[in-house]
């Protein structure tokens, strides 16, 4: 099974503090998101595949290093484009893909109505941007998509995940790496995280 790995960072912690605050404004709800992706991101990434290059310094010539691997970012709409400006600040090699989902409020359900990806993913390093991971069904949908298109190598990256989403994701594709900034409690009645911060879309555009 792959790794659920909680980044346990005091600023992060801050950070999140913030955000799940009702009181917070889409402004400072948007800035912190984007501060605790950049802070996510050493422990994200850490994996990747570098390949020595040459530099030339003021001095002298040196080594360096340049990413090997091929990045996906893969955002979720709408909540996810909350979440890409922090990550693309530290991996600006990466592509963007996107997926539209929408969650049905009746059957909690999502359903896809747009995506724009690579034709041929079997070659990438693949981050889904997601930042609530609640009952899992948009996870599940996405590497359903990514791996229609040949991906083998997927993350899923979140703010903040409920055991029960964990929990789909894991049996669904258990291959599938998790990074979360917070662990919370579960999911209420109506399929939102507990604490929680409320609806990620909505907040991070006020609406």
């Amino acid at each position: 099974m792959a790794k659920l790995e909680i980044i346990n960072n005091p600023l992060i912690k801050t950070k999140l503090t913030l955000i799940r605050d009702k009181r917070t404004t889409s402004k400072d709800f948007y800035s912190n998101l984007t501060d605790i992706a950049m802070l996510m991101s050493p422990f994200v990434f850490k994996d990747i595949n570098l390949e020595e290059v040459k530099v030339v310094t003021p001095i002298c010539e040196t080594a360096g290093y340049e990413v090997k691997d091929k990045i996906l970012l893969v955002v979720i709409l709408r909540a996810g484009l909350g979440f890409l400006e922090g990550f693309r600040k530290t991996i600006p090699e990466a592509k963007i893909g996107f997926l539209g989902m929408y969650r049905d409020e009746e059957t909690l359900l999502p359903h896809e109505y747009y995506k724009r990806l690579p034709k041929d993913l079997s070659n990438y390093k693949i981050y889904i941007l997601d930042p609530m991971l609640a009952t899992g069904g948009s996870a599940v949908d996405a590497c359903n998509s990514l791996v229609k298109y040949g991906a083998k190598d997927i993350s899923f990256v979140g703010l903040v995940g409920a055991p029960e989403g964990i929990e789909k994701l894991n049996k669904e594709y258990p291959q599938v790496n998790i990074y979360l900034a917070s662990l919370d409690e579960k999911l209420n009645e109506s399929g939102y995280i507990v604490p929680g911060l409320g609806d990620c879309g909505d907040r991070v555009f006020g609406m």
